[in-house]
């Protein structure tokens, strides 16, 4: 679902490999979550040009691309052709050219054309990895190691290092390289030591030469051994502990048990504790604090992430955007667990987490996850083993049978734990929910549990097409809906919307800025900048405004579940941070009044998680997870983007510094 991270995976996984060595084609694994699930080949034609192809299956998802690419002397691309499909399954034509200094370039979203003195490097916005070791080897042979990039932005390279490295009886020494001005951070590459392409890996996904899959984990610990340096610098520099007291006077404070706004306020904070709130004048600021002025700026809880898949660097973006707390939905166990370890010790910026342990059965759509329950004795054993590990929900997937979700369930309930998920292929929402599950995620499986004529197998794609085509037929007042209302409102079920998501599914339109990211775009890198013009699902020929239509639909229905009082989390699926705003400006349209946004983000997500003692409101004796907007969201919701201040475990944090660290406009 994570539209970003496919992105991602076609902005990243769209920069990543090469090989020079004209003998016979060279393969690669790709790897997602520990699972083979596709590869990649290269081969130089007689020409000299390369000829790449790349695949891969996620769900039903994922690119077909062939790409034809000629590169100059210097290394550089002077003709591209990428031709095939991309993640969603949209065709892709992408055409480049450099010619006597006249760059022009045309794929699904970009159209444009540019005189070019020096050298220039155009990455494709839907090609084939290998476009990033091309990218690494003109960096190395560039002046001074840079490029301008086309259509716009930099890159730099540094060498991080060496690593000797083992498979099947072979030994190998590769060479790490970071290169920045793709990303937020520095995105790392593995090279031979002739130049050609070996590897990229993330906890997410991976690609790696054939033969050599069993060396990711090694690949991945060195590059964590940067990563982990640079983030632990960051979090040494860019916060800073009161040597005392910290106080917020004259602030407009906001009052999460009433969703209303007391003006005049003061807030102090003692370590990681609220130790007083009240009246400006009435409460006593230490002597010696440190003092922030928060006239005419609202001061309030955190707020909360309730559906995330924490990626490195993730915890900075979350933070800077005033998200002090997170729901992890499905992550790799062993490198979330280390990423909860930095942040709670402070070696690296980030939220406070919730972990939910992730199950689906296995089969061509599962969901990327090395965790499997075809029967009850596996989904037995899972659940005891997230359970030990202090995990607090267990989150259903597409893939499971049905008739085991009232087992797990029951299993899962009986260690305290919640139970939500994706609806399973071929069960309706109604049936989830009588068999357990406290939760349900995206919204679109609402509307699935009033087209299950139309579609059942929920494990593909279908699950997005088919709501696009048909939700203008759910009508929110109709008895059917109203029943099932009724249901919702028996179970005290809860609804997790991503309503950001499926804007940019149903609404976004290549070469167009997506409205979820419209707000922020021009601050960010450029090449994150680009993916945003992508567009969403593909349209078929007169739909356009059916798809616009079923969106509203997807608003009208929050409204309602919200005004029968179906409790609504704000979460994401999405960009860490960025897209947290825009779910919140999103509930607002559908209906709901800002300050009771502000409240289902904070204090309403805290009890959801039976965390409010501790967190979700500005009271004595609560963790002083607190954030100073500049403005009032309570009165226009889309202040919450102007978060200026973030205290969390006695660190304060001021937002502007924070996203200059990772090439973002204050």
């Amino acid at each position: 679902m994570k539209k970003l991270a496919w992105l991602s995976a076609l902005l990243l996984l769209s920069m990543v490999h090469a090989q020079v060595n004209p003998s016979a084609t060279t393969r690669y694994t790709v790897i997602l979550v520990g699972n083979k699930a596709g590869f990649e080949t290269s081969a130089r034609k007689p020409d000299g040009s390369l000829e790449l192809y790349f695949e891969f299956n996620d769900r039903g998802r994922g690119p077909k691309v062939t790409e034809q690419v000629v590169l100059d002397s210097n290394g550089i691309p002077i003709r591209v052709e990428n031709t095939g499909n991309d993640y969603l399954k949209a065709p892709v034509e992408e055409h480049f050219s450099l010619k006597d200094g006249a760059a022009s370039w045309n794929n699904r979203a970009e159209h444009g054309q540019r005189a070019v003195s020096g050298r220039a490097f155009y990455l494709s916005i839907a090609g084939v990895p290998e476009e990033a070791a091309i990218l690494a080897r003109a960096l190395l042979a560039a002046p001074g190691g840079k490029l301008s990039l086309l259509p716009e932005g930099e890159a730099s390279i540094e060498k991080r290092g060496e690593l000797k490295i083992e498979a099947n009886g072979q030994s190998r020494t590769v060479v790490q390289y970071a290169m920045l001005g793709l990303d937020f951070v520095p995105s790392a590459i593995w090279l031979n030591q002739d130049g050609s392409y070996f590897a990229t890996v993330s906890g997410w996904s991976s690609i790696i030469q054939e033969g050599w899959e069993t060396a990711t984990e090694k690949l991945s610990q060195a590059q964590d051994e940067f990563d982990n340096q640079r983030t632990a610098n960051l979090a040494r520099t860019l916060g800073h502990k009161p040597a005392g007291a910290l106080a917020f006077v004259h602030a407009n404070l906001f009052d999460t048990d009433t969703a209303t706004v007391r003006p005049n306020s003061t807030v102090v904070i003692t370590g990681n504790k609220i130790t007083g709130v009240g009246d400006d004048g009435q409460v006593s600021v230490p002597q010696g604090a440190e003092v922030i002025d928060a006239t005419n700026k609202t001061v309030m809880p955190g707020l909360w992430d309730m559906h995330v898949h924490l990626q490195p660097n993730d915890g900075l973006l979350h933070m800077a955007a005033g998200v002090t707390s997170v729901r992890d939905l499905a992550n790799d166990i062993d490198q979330l667990a280390a990423m909860q370890r930095r942040f709670d010790a402070g070696t690296e910026i980030g939220p406070r987490v919730l972990k939910a342990g992730f199950l689906d059965g296995r089969g061509p759509y599962a969901g990327p996850t090395k965790v499997f329950a075809d029967t009850e004795q596996e989904a037995r054993d899972d659940i005891d083993r997230y359970a030990k590990l202090g995990y607090v929900q267990i989150k259903i997937y597409s893939s499971i049978k049905p008739e085991l979700v009232p087992k797990i369930a029951a299993m899962a309930h009986s260690h305290g734990m919640r139970v939500s998920g994706h609806v399973p292929a071929f069960m309706t929402a109604e049936q989830f929910v009588k068999d357990g599950a406290d939760e349900i995620q995206h919204m679109n499986f609402i509307f699935l549990n009033f087209l299950f004529d139309k579609v059942q197998d929920t494990r593909t794609p279908a699950r997005f097409t088919e709501v696009a085509k048909y939700a203008t037929e759910v009508d929110p007042a109709s008895a059917r809906v109203q029943e099932f209302i009724k249901l919702l409102q028996d179970h005290k079920t809860v609804l997790d919307p991503t309503l950001n998501a499926f804007e940019g599914m149903f609404t976004d339109r290549p070469g167009t800025v997506s409205a979820t990211y419209a707000a922020v775009a021009d601050r960010l890198p450029a090449q994150i900048r680009r993916g945003f013009f992508y567009g969403g699902l593909e349209v078929p020929a007169g739909m356009d405004q059916h798809y616009r239509d079923s969106f509203q639909q997807m608003l009208k229905m929050t409204k309602t579940m919200y005004d029968a009082g179906i409790p609504i989390e704000a979460g994401t699926d999405s960009l860490a941070g960025f897209s947290l705003h825009r779910e919140l400006e999103l509930y607002e349209q559908a209906g709901i009044p800002a300050p009771k946004v502000l409240q289902l983000a904070t204090l309403g997500a805290a009890r959801v998680m039976k965390r409010d003692q501790e967190r979700g409101s500005i009271a004595v004796g609560k963790l002083a997870d607190v954030i100073l907007v500049d403005g009032d969201p309570a009165a226009q919701i889309s202040d919450i983007r102007r978060v200026t201040t973030v205290v969390k475990d006695g660190v304060v944090y001021q937002t502007s510094d924070l996203y200059r660290a990772i090439g973002v406009k204050p």
